[in-house]
């Protein structure tokens, strides 16, 4: 009898042990890696936001979510050029960096914390530091939602592997500022007030424990959809809880075999 029962559950087992293998190979197959920040307020901006980069090889697929940035500029929805900032500290700036005392971390006074360009998230075309002054292709408005995928370059690629990539979003709202800061220009395009391209929001990349971003980045549907079953868990989790689902379930059918055969006797 002890034999029969080992016999029927030994399958059981090896399809649970299949499921969470399979799981762990899906995971690792992909060979892609998260990044996400936090986006917090600089300069009294009161914004915030998230962003999520699924990387494999050169291939980014970025997604972001922001609020709460100023809404207008000269009557239109407000451009907010943003990148991630790369080949420094990889930290965000504190009230110390004013170095002026003009109450506003300019952009070039956050840059010892956050260092230069290394990506443009721009809505369209170039991604590289050319287009990192370009409003044309900001977000817009107070509260946008960001996606796209695109080539990044070898040198944000490293930053964000060290550590040190950071992203942030410029464009004020002048009537926040001081009145020297309200008076001031731009310290990188001087026919600028220096809100437009002073520092909004701010936040350093990190791994991710998630194996996918919220939404699903391309050719992650299943981490996505194991995700969506069990929001709490890990994509790890889900697949061992999936693998636990099937050593339960066939529990119960050794049960109802062994409840057979003792009336069959």
């Amino acid at each position: 009898m002890k034999k029969k029962s080992a016999l029927l559950f030994a399958p059981l087992l090896a399809l649970a042990a299949l499921s969470m293998s399979t799981g762990t190979a899906l995971a690792a197959d992909g060979d892609t890696t998260t990044f996400e920040a936090n986006l917090g307020a600089i300069n009294g901006s009161n914004a915030a936001g998230t962003v999520w980069i699924n990387l494999t090889g050169d291939q980014a697929t970025v997604t972001e979510n922001v609020s709460g940035l100023a809404a207008t500029f000269d009557g239109k929805p407000y451009p907010h050029v943003q990148h991630i900032h790369i080949d420094a500290a990889g930290v965000c700036p504190t009230p110390a960096a004013d170095a002026n005392g003009d109450g506003v971390i300019s952009t070039t006074e956050g840059g010892p914390s956050y260092g230069k360009i290394g990506t443009t998230l721009s809505t369209s075309g170039d991604t590289s530091d050319k287009a990192g002054l370009d409003l044309a292709v900001g977000g817009m408005g107070a509260s946008f939602n960001y996606e796209r995928t695109f080539t990044m370059n070898a040198a944000t690629i490293a930053s964000l592997k060290a550590g040190k990539a950071v992203v942030v979003v410029h464009g004020l709202d002048p009537a926040t500022l001081s009145a020297a800061g309200q008076a001031a220009k731009s310290d990188l395009v001087p026919s600028l007030p220096l809100a437009a391209t002073s520092p909004a929001l701010c936040g350093t990349l990190v791994a991710s424990q998630m194996a996918a971003m919220p939404g699903g980045a391309p050719g992650t549907g299943v981490t996505t959809q194991l995700a969506s079953a069990n929001a709490s868990a890990s994509p790890e989790a889900a697949w061992f809880a999936a693998g636990g689902a099937l050593l339960l379930a066939g529990g119960a059918a050794l049960t109802l075999r062994r409840q057979k055969f003792a009336a069959a006797k």
